[in-house]
């Protein structure tokens, strides 16, 4: 599981903590693509309308799965730095 959390988090894939409005999905996955977080929730409702029930299960698992910005920013300060 933290393998996962890992790699989410080098390709910059976290939930954002100050964007947040339930736990910060949309806008941290607007924001690695580049997207504003109310695009972002708007792509997911629609996507929501047209494929009823995938967000139910997508949304949660990617909750559990994405770091969030601040357990990612106190990991960077507790890694030493190289050189």
């Amino acid at each position: 599981m933290e393998k996962i959390r890992t790699s989410f988090a080098r390709q910059g894939l976290v939930r954002s903590t100050d964007r947040a409005i339930i736990a910060g999905v949309c806008a941290g996955v607007g924001r690695r693509l580049g997207l504003t977080p109310w695009m972002t929730r708007l792509l997911f409702v629609v996507t929501m309308i047209v494929i009823p029930g995938s967000q139910i299960l997508v949304y949660p698992l990617l909750w559990f799965l994405m770091p969030s910005e601040d357990s990612v920013e106190a990991a960077a300060a507790r890694t030493p730095r190289a050189g």
